[in-house]
């Protein structure tokens, strides 16, 4: 796809006025969110992702087009993946529900600009090394297979505790904090020392993780497509919408119990696709290439799968446990 340095500017300013225009009218001021504005929110999102799908289809056709869709619905099904890590960091940190909007927010920001670093740096890497697509590819079958590995071993147990990366903890020992929230202020000012706050270490704990997050979709949406443009944009309207989908889903999510088993099968999935697209590029012309219709087909009928035997599984334990008492 030919991307001029004007539709990036374009597409980048447009982006930015988005995000303020959620900031000013619906996360400038903290409070509680109700189901009815996550609800409304989270239907703006995917409006105007599908929007821009639309745009891409009449600028460039239906093959960028086909290529946004489906890396918008992988990196939205894993950032629902991330949104059980959010959980855990929230409980961790004890952030007041009426401060959780600002968190996600601000670690969402903090996402998107360490996600623009990686696909760029992608981006350069493959047009330069052909045989990177034999690592990718090989990285997310074993991604996926760790996935079911976690997944299984996770039945269970009782619920998971998140822990602290090294980035947080060198940032508290560093850094002298206060002992509790004072709104929504990352630094203050207290007996003459400067100190800093949970809410900041909060936002890194979000920013930071899901840097970690991108190590697996990163690779996953280039498995897709190899437009730059069009990774940056599937991974933006992805996670812009993810902050209003935590309060949107977050009781849902405990329901979603084989959903780590439905993105190890698309992970595995995009990882043979990926190692055959590399054999075709080193000139093994028999390896079949995986079309666009093909794999954003699978994608939603793994989706689909995965939570119409996720809410099955939780109604059947929730009348066995009901009729235990």
């Amino acid at each position: 796809m030919d991307v001029s340095v004007a539709m990036w500017a374009t597409t980048i300013g447009v982006l930015i006025a988005l995000i303020a225009a959620d900031f000013f009218i619906g996360g400038r001021k903290p409070h509680d969110v109700s189901l009815k504005e996550a609800g409304i929110w989270t239907t703006v999102w995917v409006l105007l992702a599908v929007a821009f799908g639309g745009y891409l289809w009449w600028h460039s056709g239906p093959t960028p087009a086909g290529q946004f869709f489906a890396g918008y619905i992988t990196e939205k099904s894993l950032s629902v993946d991330n949104l059980f890590v959010f959980v855990l960091i929230m409980a961790k940190f004890a952030v007041p529900s009426v401060f959780q909007q600002r968190v996600l927010m601000v670690g969402v920001l903090i996402a998107l600009v360490l996600r623009a670093v990686f696909i760029a740096a992608g981006a350069a890497i493959i047009a330069s090394f052909s045989w990177v697509f034999f690592i990718f590819g090989a990285f997310l079958i074993w991604t996926a297979w760790k996935l079911i590995k976690e997944a299984r071993a996770e039945e269970g147990e009782e619920e998971a505790e998140f822990e602290e990366n090294r980035l947080l903890k060198a940032v508290e020992k560093r850094f002298p904090a206060t002992d509790g929230y004072r709104g929504t202020k990352l630094v203050v000012t207290e007996n003459g020392r400067r100190l800093i706050t949970p809410m900041l270490v909060v936002m890194l704990a979000i920013g930071s993780t899901d840097l970690l997050f991108a190590m697996d979709s990163i690779p996953a949406i280039f498995g897709l497509t190899q437009d730059a443009y069009i990774v940056f944009t599937a991974n933006a309207f992805a996670l812009m919408g993810l902050r209003q989908l935590y309060f949107l889903i977050g009781g849902l999510l405990k329901k979603l119990v084989h959903l780590s088993y439905g993105l190890s099968v698309i992970l595995g999935f995009i990882g043979v696709k990926l190692l055959l697209h590399a054999l075709h590029e080193a000139g093994a012309h028999w390896a079949p290439e995986i079309g666009i219709p093909f794999s954003l087909g699978f994608i939603v009928l793994v989706l689909a799968i995965t939570t119409a035997t996720s809410l099955t599984a939780s109604r059947r334990q929730e009348r066995e446990e009901h009729e235990a008492r």
